[in-house]
């Protein structure tokens, strides 16, 4: 198994490894779609392998493409062995339900380094700011800071990410291949993993039930 570990910068799709993500970093839009803090929602159609079933948060969409991360899909590896791996000390006292805490697996863009989506407070090396709510940041610094205890409140880790080039994610709602929908941080952090799925379409004002009896007479 590869070793985990956390990149200093994200690339991100279609951009360069020397270029820099920073807070706040804007883009020219050659679209006016503009997914970031959207959920994407898997329609119950979906049999990709990878993608079905799942949430998607959308950190950045802009002309060089959609960053995201599933946040409804864990891995077999806990907050404490990703520590181990990455050779962070947990400071004594930790709470129990932050080193047990899973892995989601984020996308299969980088499934060797690690993601974080969580909580804006301190500054970290290399951080975007997504909302008031939501922070992506992609340098060890936010993990050092959990070890020691003195992390972001509300955090969710991650193993690569999701990733579209400029267009791709448009033609795939055209297809209706997704749903989308504003995103709720409380959907994001709070819920059990097992809910974070119909609490998403929920947020659409939609019955889960029903979507899924319209999908299986499609």
């Amino acid at each position: 198994m590869k070793k985990s570990k956390i990149g200093k910068t994200l690339p991100v799709p279609g951009m360069s490894q020397d270029d820099e993500l920073r807070p706040d970093q804007g883009h020219v839009m050659t679209s006016t779609l503009n997914l970031a803090n959207h959920f994407l929602i898997a329609m119950p159609s979906m049999q990709d392998p990878i993608f079905g079933g799942t949430v998607v948060y959308i950190c950045e969409h802009n002309d060089k493409g959609v960053l995201g991360v599933v946040i409804n899909k864990p891995t077999d590896m806990t907050m404490e062995v990703l520590f181990e791996r990455i050779d962070l000390k947990l400071a004594d006292g930790l709470r129990t339900t932050v080193v047990n805490e899973p892995i989601m697996f984020g996308g299969p863009v980088q499934d060797d380094r690690g993601f974080v989506l969580h909580t804006p407070g301190a500054r970290y090396s290399s951080s975007l700011t997504v909302t008031e709510d939501v922070a992506f940041t992609t340098s060890i610094d936010v993990l050092e800071a959990v070890a020691n205890g003195d992390g972001p409140q509300r955090l969710l880790v991650s193993i690569g990410y999701a990733g579209w080039s400029p267009g791709q994610l448009e033609d795939e709602i055209g297809r209706n291949g997704w749903l989308t929908v504003g995103a709720d941080a409380r959907v994001l952090f709070d819920l059990p993993i097992e809910e974070r799925y119909n609490a998403a379409i929920k947020l659409l004002g939609i019955d889960p039930m029903m979507l899924a009896s319209e999908a299986g007479h499609a």
